[in-house]
């Protein structure tokens, strides 16, 4: 039976969503196969964001989206017991196919039923699943409530509001026989979370019904996750839908950017400048076209704050002039037009609610964000008596180079600011509290984009690879170590402005602690400086690389598969130690197959050779590594084939360390590998080098970033 958690709400438009995402993620980290089910779905006439949010985490088993809802509202109107009996005849069959399920209540869209909790209770208890109760931190949650309002903090629930909601929901809960897991108090006041806490356990503590399994004296678990002014800011796409608007000219991309705040713009261009704030969307009448261009000058003025985009109303033309006036500024920033009136078009922004949906990335690094600094993810488990399993998922494994990089806190210098996928993968890091970032880039070019891309790179510093007070103590540096090679002065300071050389001379000289680039340069580029500058760990002759090769239910290593071309034997045996090195360093025990096309002693040949003559120079450098050679594919991982081939050997058909007789043959086999089995590839990760520097495919994706930097991360926390 899988262990399931249901988490539901006493009233409506409590942020539910990011609870349910964070126990989610929670989840996924020990759990090999996670479901998400939805009992009753919030509409019939559109799909429901937050179970597409949910069903597209990567770490949640493929279901499809009819499969996740139980009933609709309309079913349990028509007939309560019989839309319970059908919930939990499809609640088995999603249950059948996972290992956990996330099972998250109804939205109190349906009128606002008070019997809505009682309902969602019974379900709970009939589900066999206990409950994650989600209270609201805002007095009506924001309905009916300008934007200004909804911002600010006057509407916050006391903790003595909080805790008597608490009671009544508590009551409620006990008396449709369900069981309490936890109490979330969510977008409760920053300046009394711990208050809160207190109030609402103390609430809870007395008639609570206890967690399963857990002794009547255990308190209830109870957190508090403050109000973040993004989570409930709606975006320009949700705006444009609620004006029934079009996007007249501006970047698509940008139209994911949350709106902090609204602004009519019908007023003097002098008053509208003194009323601008960061992120606010400015409603302009579309028959002002002086307002529209001043608005937009502003929007690209360094003196004034970048907005999130133009709402033009009342439907009037634009002269052909003025267009070509926009044309020509390449704003960039989202101008949408709507027929509605000035009053209409503000009233339906303001009545906007913000949404945490899968399309904004800032939105889902800071739900989860605030989850993992708010609650305990590892008490919400052990409650759930969720076990550590003996496999690793590419999930997990990711988890847990985050985990560990997170606790290290190290400095990592990304060089390629102008990559978007680096900046993305920068925004993830930062949210997340991984590593400090140092981004290559003019300041205000790198910042710009990445507000009006709606990423949080605040904390973040920005450096130009053009510094005048870094690039002449790079030359300088620079210059005195290649001296020997004629490298004058004025040489050396052209090059150590070169993105991959500035970066390189950030970690040598202890500015940074690693560096991560490749996104948008080769492979040569991004590590020749090192090879000038950083040069190799003491006792390695080559630098290499491995791919950690992050399958269904283990992580192996592949090496070399980007780097040396047709290593010797000797290099092919610094390869294998240096692999052999770098699994255990990321928790995997290394048992090294130096591979072959032909197994022990049943070939011949310079090929085989050479991988037999490696093979004893990894046993006589270091003799405590289990490794076997020459073998087979076949033979080191498939524990049938090696009975038959290598009976005798402590490697074959357990192998976890690969490594291939030449580059033609590594890469191509990770990329085999990594496409016919879905295997995840981290990497190349570089090993043999003093300090980390790592190289990016230039294809790689923002998680691809985000991994890849944490690894660089880890070795660098290793090697201090």
């Amino acid at each position: 039976m899988a262990h399931r958690i249901y988490i539901c709400s006493a009233e409506g438009n409590t942020g539910k969503s990011t609870v349910a995402l964070g126990a989610l993620d929670t989840l996924t980290r020990r759990a090999t196969r996670v479901g998400v089910f939805r009992p009753i779905a919030r509409s019939t006439a559109e799909r429901d964001y937050v179970l597409e949010l949910l069903l597209a985490h990567e770490g949640v088993v493929p279901i499809p989206y009819d499969d996740a809802v139980g009933v609709r509202y309309d079913d349990v109107h028509a007939d309560p017991e019989g839309a319970l009996a059908t919930i939990v005849r499809r609640f088995k069959a999603v249950e059948d196919r996972c290992d956990a399920v996330v099972i998250i209540g109804s939205d109190f869209t349906d009128v606002g039923s008070p019997t809505e909790l009682a309902y969602n209770a019974r379900i709970a208890a009939n589900l066999g699943a206990p409950v994650l109760l989600v209270l609201g931190g805002r007095v009506g949650q924001g309905q009916g409530r300008s934007r200004t309002e909804r911002l600010g903090y006057s509407d916050a629930r006391s903790a003595d509001e909080l805790a008597q909601l608490t009671e009544l929901a508590v009551e409620e809960l006990e008396r449709e026989h369900a069981t309490l897991l936890g109490i979330v108090a969510n977008r409760a006041d920053p300046e009394r979370l711990l208050e809160i806490v207190e109030a609402v356990a103390a609430a809870a503590g007395p008639n609570a019904v206890a967690a399963a399994g857990a002794p009547a004296a255990v308190p209830i678990a109870t957190w508090a996750i403050p109000e973040d002014p993004y989570l409930v800011a709606p975006s320009m796409l949700a705006i444009m839908g609620a004006v029934d608007g079009t996007l007249h000219v501006g970047d698509p991309e940008l139209l994911n950017r949350e709106a902090l705040g609204v602004v009519i713009a019908a007023m003097s261009m002098e008053n509208v400048l003194t009323h601008l704030t960061e992120g606010a969307v400015v409603v302009v009448p579309g028959d002002r076209s002086e307002v529209l261009l001043g608005v937009l000058t502003a929007h690209a003025s360094a003196t004034f704050p970048s907005l999130s985009g133009i709402v033009l109303n009342g439907g009037f033309p634009i002269a052909e002039q003025v267009e070509r006036l926009i044309d020509g500024l390449e704003a960039g920033l989202p101008i949408i037009r709507t027929e509605l009136s000035s009053y209409d078009t503000a009233l339906a922004i303001t009545h906007t609610r913000g949404r945490l949906a899968a399309e904004s990335q800032r939105k889902r690094d800071t739900a989860l964000a605030l989850f993992e600094r708010h609650v305990d993810g590892q008490t919400l488990l052990d409650r759930l008596e969720v076990a550590t399993p003996d496999v690793v998922t590419p999930l997990m494994f990711e988890y847990g180079l985050l985990e560990r990089a997170r606790h290290g806190r190290k400095r990592i210098v990304l060089p390629e600011g102008y990559d978007d996928r680096v900046l993305r993968a920068a925004a993830t890091l930062l949210a997340r509290d991984v590593v400090d970032l140092t981004i290559l880039g003019e300041e205000i070019e790198v910042r710009s984009r990445a507000i009006g891309l709606g990423l949080d790179l605040s904390k973040a510093e920005v450096l130009s690879n053009h510094d005048f007070v870094h690039v002449t103590r790079f030359a300088e540096e620079y210059q005195r170590r290649r001296a020997h090679k004629g490298v004058t002065l004025e040489q050396a300071r052209e090059t150590v402005q070169d993105v991959s050389y500035f970066g390189t001379m950030m970690v040598e000289l202890g500015l940074a602690d690693g560096m991560v680039s490749g996104a948008a340069h080769t492979t040569a580029h991004t590590i020749r400086p090192s090879f000038e500058v950083i040069k190799t760990k003491p006792g390695v002759e080559v630098v290499s690389s491995v791919f950690l090769m992050a399958l269904a239910d283990r992580v192996l290593v592949y090496g070399d598969c980007a780097i040396v071309p047709d290593p010797t034997a000797e290099q092919l045996a610094d390869i294998a130690i240096s692999s052999a090195e770098t699994a255990r360093q990321f928790g995997i025990e290394p048992r090294i197959a130096m591979l072959s096309y032909s197994t022990g002693e049943s070939g011949s040949g310079a090929d085989v050779d050479k991988v037999r003559r490696a093979t004893e120079l990894v046993r006589e450098r270091a003799p405590q590594l289990a490794v076997e050679g020459p073998i087979q594919y076949d033979a080191a991982a498939d524990a049938a084939v090696a009975r038959t081939k290598l009976p005798e050997s402590d490697v074959a058909g357990r192998a976890t360390v690969f490594i291939f007789p030449d580059l033609n043959t590594g890469n191509n086999t990770y990329k085999a590998v990594q496409r016919s089995s879905g295997a995840v590839a981290i990497g190349p990760v570089l090993q043999g080098l003093r300090k980390p520097i790592n190289d990016l495919s230039r294809g790689a994706l923002v998680q691809d970033i985000v991994n890849t930097v944490a690894i660089t991360a880890i070795q660098a926390a290793d090697a201090s």
